[in-house]
């Protein structure tokens, strides 16, 4: 066998292999002679089939199946050795007078190669990293949420505005039969909140699901409907009262702050507030690090420039899924698809620069971390380390697991880096002000 390569330009090559009959003949003859001991054919013994009848029936398809093998392994074994960067999947060129009955056969694979460049992560005009902050209106809406999910029910007669209508909502031709408990403040427009004030346990509401809500998504939950159904739906439903109740506050006091943060860790208003400006800092640095992220992504993605083997990747498109495109199909998802393998790439030199890698440790400790911040969303703040290593030890044992976990650890590295080496400029705002200034 003889393995040749000629390049085309600094981003493709075409690689050439030659097998000849000594490389594939004693492969076939061996598996030629398994199928002879295994045939089954009508009027010989198993095992006492002739040869040449074997060969005959099988020998073209076990001739044309070794030699695949042996290609593949060699083609595989090559691109290794030879450390080629590879885009995609070599392609099989197509090739004229191409004849199964020769001894000897010639392959020829289009290759797509990776480009050589730097990155670099200087940059002149400053990314803005936000560190979001819980503003006081948010504050005041939490403490509220808070009083809301540990205060009490009282239950009443007729409704007024700010209690709670407890109730089912019915139409016969939509399916809709959904139990729910509908405070009346979301409720949308004075027309139809009229109608729930004043109403008493045996009422029946008729109302117009078409702007009921200020979000549609609210019909989801309610009326129990599917998303795409929900935000097209405009029908008449009724809504029979089965119980009243006002929403009596909890107290802001030292028993509510001991249910909520455990007994004197928290023994004020002040310090309540305090706590949730923590939590929502933790909470909210996440998206400060995500959008970070992206933003120096799209940076990269912008300053460094390299060309890619267009026309191979187009090429190898066409042939990479389950279906096979057309060329215009192909070239559209190229066009989708360039700004993420762009990334790949980038990412991969930063991380071959850098050294950054995954180790075991790392990932096992990350895993715990996860697991630690989940329980505590739960009241579990203090978990035995046993219990931490056990539940980690059967996330990693899962592959899929392994690849999303390494994934992220990696994304924060990477995160680490950037803080490191990029010129950041640091900006505090509110989540409101956040959201205006990144989506809006």
């Amino acid at each position: 066998m003889n393995i040749t390569r000629e390049n085309i330009d600094e981003l493709n090559a075409v690689v050439k292999v030659d097998i000849t009959k000594e490389d594939y003949s004693g492969k076939v003859e061996k598996v030629l002679k398994d199928y002879r001991k295994n045939a089954n054919i009508p009027g010989f013994r198993k095992g006492h089939v002739p040869m040449g009848m074997v060969k005959k029936q099988y020998g073209k398809a076990v001739l044309v199946d070794e030699v695949n093998k042996l290609l593949q392994d060699a083609l595989n074994k090559y691109l290794t050795e030879e450390k080629l960067d590879v885009l995609g999947n070599p392609l099989p060129k197509e090739q004229e007078n191409f004849d199964w009955d020769n001894d000897t056969y010639t392959f020829e694979f289009e290759l797509g190669l990776s480009p050589q460049f730097e990155v670099s992560l200087e940059n002149k005009e400053p990314i803005t990293h936000y560190k979001i902050v819980a503003g006081e209106e948010m504050v005041e809406n939490q403490v509220k949420t808070l009083q809301k999910q540990y205060g009490k029910l009282i239950s009443k007669e007729v409704a007024e505005e700010g209690d709670q209508v407890t109730g089912t909502f019915k139409n016969e031709e939509e399916g809709i039969e959904a139990k729910a408990t509908l405070p009346i403040e979301k409720i949308k427009g004075k027309k139809n909140k009229d109608k729930f004030i004043g109403a008493k346990a045996g009422d029946v509401i008729t109302v117009k699901t078409k702007g009921l809500f200020e979000d549609d998504h609210d019909l989801m939950e309610f009326l129990q409907v599917e998303h795409d159904k929900a935000h097209d739906l405009d029908v008449e439903v009724e809504f029979t009262v089965s119980e009243i109740n006002q929403q009596e506050l909890a107290d802001l006091d030292q028993e509510l702050f001991d249910k909520l943060f455990g007994k004197g860790e928290v023994t004020s208003v002040t310090e309540l507030k305090d706590k949730i400006k923590e939590d929502a800092a933790k909470q909210f640095g996440q998206q400060g690090d995500q959008q970070l992220l992206n933003d120096v992504t799209e940076m990269l993605i912008e300053n460094t420039r390299f060309d890619l083997p267009k026309e191979f990747l187009q090429k190898w498109i066409q042939t990479a899924g389950e279906k096979e495109l057309s060329e215009e199909e192909a070239r559209e998802e190229y066009e989708k698809s360039e700004k993420g393998l762009r990334f790949q790439l980038i990412e991969g030199k930063l991380i071959a620069d850098h050294k950054l890698e995954v180790k075991f440790e790392d990932l096992k400790a990350f895993a715990k971390d996860r697991i630690r911040e989940q329980m505590a969303q739960f009241g579990q703040m203090n978990p035995e380390e046993k219990e931490l290593d056990d539940i980690a030890a059967r996330i990693l044992s899962r592959q899929d697991e392994v690849k999303r976990l390494s994934e992220q650890l990696m994304n924060q590295k990477l995160l680490e880096l950037y803080k490191e080496k990029v010129n950041l400029e640091e900006k505090e705002v509110t989540y409101e002000e956040f959201v205006k200034e990144v989506y809006q």
